[in-house]
C-alpha cells in the first residue's frame, strides 16, 4: 500500500518547525535555555517574529517541543535496550551514552529548570515511560529492604501510573536514578575537570555500589 503523502501546507509547517527547533538547539548550546528567543530564531530563518509565532505560540511551546522530543528519544533508546535484553547495569550505560551524545539535550531535560517555564502534563507522562523501564529492570532483582522511605511510598504511589512494583523496588529505582543523574550532571557541567580521574570509572563504581553486586 502506497504511503499517504501529507498535504504541501502540512509538510511546509513541519519543515519550519523542525528548522526552528534545530536553531533553538544551537541557541541553547551557545547561551543556555534561559536565553532562548523565538524572535532571534525567526531572524536566523529570515522570518519576522510574528510569522514564526504562527508555528510556535510562544517560547514555552518551543521548549516543550524540545523536551518532548528529548524524552521520546531517550525512551526509544531504553526500548531498544530492553528488547535486546538489557538489565539495570546496561540501562545505566544507555543513559550515560545518551547524555554524552548531546549534553545540551540532557541538561535541558534533567538540568537546572528554565526560569518561568512549567512543563505540561503530557511531557511529565512521557518521562514516566522511562521510569517504567527502570522499575521493570529493578523488579527482576531481589529487593527486600524496608526503610522509612519504603513505608512512605506505600501511601504515595499515584505517580507510578499503576506500575505494580513494590515500595522496595521503587526505592531502589529512585536511588539508582537520582545517584546516577548526580554523577552525570556534575560530569556534563565540567565539575570533574582537572581532578585527574575518569568520570566513566566513577559512574560504574557508583552503579556497582547502588546495586550491591546484584
Amino acid at each position: 500500500m502506497a504511503e499517504t503523502r501529507k498535504p504541501p501546507r502540512e509538510q511546509y509547517r513541519e519543515q519550519v518547525r523542525e528548522e526552528a527547533k534545530r536553531l533553538a538547539w544551537e541557541q541553547i548550546a551557545t547561551a543556555g535555555a534561559s536565553a532562548l528567543s523565538v524572535n532571534a530564531i525567526a531572524k536566523r530563518m529570515a522570518m519576522s517574529g510574528p510569522a514564526l509565532y504562527r508555528y510556535f505560540t510562544n517560547r514555552d511551546e518551543l521548549i516543550t517541543d524540545l523536551i518532548r522530543d528529548a524524552f521520546r528519544n531517550l525512551a526509544e533508546a531504553f526500548r531498544r535496550a530492553v528488547t535486546a535484553g538489557a538489565d539495570l547495569h546496561a540501562l545505566a550505560h544507555v543513559l550515560r551514552d545518551w547524555a554524552l551524545e548531546d549534553p545540551h539535550r540532557y541538561l535541558l531535560v534533567y538540568g537546572t529548570p528554565v526560569p518561568g517555564y512549567r512543563a505540561p502534563d503530557d511531557v511529565t507522562a512521557a518521562a514516566s515511560e522511562i521510569m517504567a523501564a527502570l522499575l521493570d529492570a529493578c523488579t527482576a532483582l531481589e529487593v527486600d529492604t524496608d526503610t522509612v522511605f519504603t513505608e512512605h511510598l506505600r501511601h504515595h504511589r499515584q505517580w507510578m501510573g499503576g506500575h505494580p512494583a513494590s515500595p522496595a523496588v521503587v526505592h531502589l529505582a529512585l536511588s539508582f536514578w537520582t545517584a546516577l543523574h548526580g554523577v552525570l550532571s556534575l560530569e556534563l557541567a565540567g565539575h570533574f575537570a582537572g581532578m585527574g580521574f575518569d568520570p566513566a570509572v566513577l559512574f560504574t563504581a557508583e552503579l556497582d555500589r547502588l546495586l550491591g553486586g546484584r
